[in-house]
């Protein structure tokens, strides 16, 4: 896909995430709370938004495999054909507690690699958009990562604890918190887009799926920023992504 055509489906992944604040948002604070059988918390909220999403993903890319957090994968039956990946709500948690830093995830994969992503924040009507090669934008405004250099000075976010230990990686969460004055918990994708931003230098979020992980994996770099990728002790992603400078100190606490 050419620069033109990753713009036109942004376009129209941004279009399914007006269509996910519909379902979304009239539900917050009004919605009641399931849990799935790994222990994860779910809503209609969720589903109904997978579903408007891959609605319109489908009907615009018929071709298309597509992947989501609720209701699993469907393949193109052609393995090279690009997929999308969707998180209708990343921080369930958040939402289902009447927290409104919560958000919906839409990636685009091309050979393995993502090209288009978006973190949709409806409760704070925040957008934020990138495809490869046309950089990161919040509500069509262009935005960059953190250029930060010292660690003593950075603010640091990161994932739930038990995520480090699920990762194998609680060493790797001591050594921060020993090593960095400001490190707080934003999680999940307000978090994430927050590190676009620059209002944090940077974060280090364990024992991710792909849903949670496609869509920062290219924003990060888009932005000006470097996200490294690795596999934790469950098999699951673990990232590190903001600042390039800091980037590279912190993959360095994972190898002591």
């Amino acid at each position: 896909m050419d620069s033109a055509d990753l713009k036109k489906a942004a376009e129209i992944a941004s279009r399914a995430c007006d269509q996910a604040r519909a379902e979304i948002l009239p539900r917050f604070r009004d919605v009641a709370v399931e849990f799935k059988a790994d222990g994860t918390p779910v809503t209609e909220a969720d589903r109904a938004a997978e579903r408007v999403i891959r609605e319109i993903l489908q009907e615009a890319y018929p071709d298309f495999g597509l992947l989501g957090e609720e209701y699993g994968e469907e393949s193109s039956g052609d393995p090279g054909q690009p997929k999308w990946i969707i998180d209708p709500i990343d921080g369930t948690i958040s939402f289902s507690r009447g927290i409104p830093l919560f958000g919906t995830l839409i990636a685009l994969m091309e050979d393995e690699k993502p090209v288009v992503g978006i973190i949709d924040l409806p409760a704070l009507d925040e957008r934020y958009v990138s495809w490869s090669g046309g950089g990161c934008s919040r509500n069509g405004q262009p935005i960059r990562a953190s250029r930060a250099e010292r660690l003593d000075r950075a603010l640091i976010s990161v994932g739930d604890p038990i995520c480090f230990e699920w990762a194998g990686c609680r060493p790797v969460l001591d050594r921060l918190q020993s090593t960095v004055p400001l490190v707080r918990g934003y999680t999940d994708a307000f978090g994430h887009a927050m590190v676009l931003t620059g209002a944090l230098d940077a974060m280090v979020d364990c024992d991710l799926n792909p849903w949670d992980a496609a869509a920062t994996q290219l924003m990060a770099v888009e932005a000006g920023g470097a996200c490294v990728t690795r596999r934790g002790a469950r098999g699951r992603l673990d990232l590190i992504f903001g600042s390039p400078a800091l980037v590279e100190q912190i993959v360095e606490f994972f190898d002591a």
